[in-house]
């Protein structure tokens, strides 16, 4: 096991994905904090969630889903690699196409609710 307590594969290939994008441990300030949610003493005595912040971008990245804090830093760095790559090429991955359709649907659904209460209304 290395450094982040994951597979060598899984660790190598976050490594060789920093690097192609350039983004070094220096240019990462990690902070930790008391997570929430699920997990009993181990989330709430413990700084389990991670807070990392790419300073030559300002993407920040807060992640507390695991209840390991080396887990997190790994999946922070991840997601932050993630949103570093949308950032530069402005293209969205397809979650995000994804969560904007939804998004998209719900405020049609409001507006159209909202129209047929107000004619309902006006009607009595």
């Amino acid at each position: 096991m290395g450094k982040f307590n994951v597979s060598p594969g899984k660790e190598n290939a976050l490594i060789k994905k920093m690097d192609q994008l350039q983004i070094f441990e220096k240019d990462l300030v990690e902070t930790f904090v008391k997570s929430r949610g699920k997990g009993g003493q181990n989330v709430n005595k413990n700084s389990t969630c991670v807070n990392i912040k790419h300073i030559p971008t300002g993407i920040t990245v807060k992640y507390d889903k695991e209840r390991s804090q080396i887990l997190n830093r790994f999946f922070a760095r991840r997601e932050l690699l993630k949103r570093f790559e949308e950032f530069n090429t402005g293209i969205c991955s397809a979650e995000e196409r994804k969560n904007k359709k939804v998004k998209k649907q719900k405020a049609r659904r409001k507006r159209k609710t909202l129209k047929k209460i107000s004619t309902t209304k006006s009607d009595l």
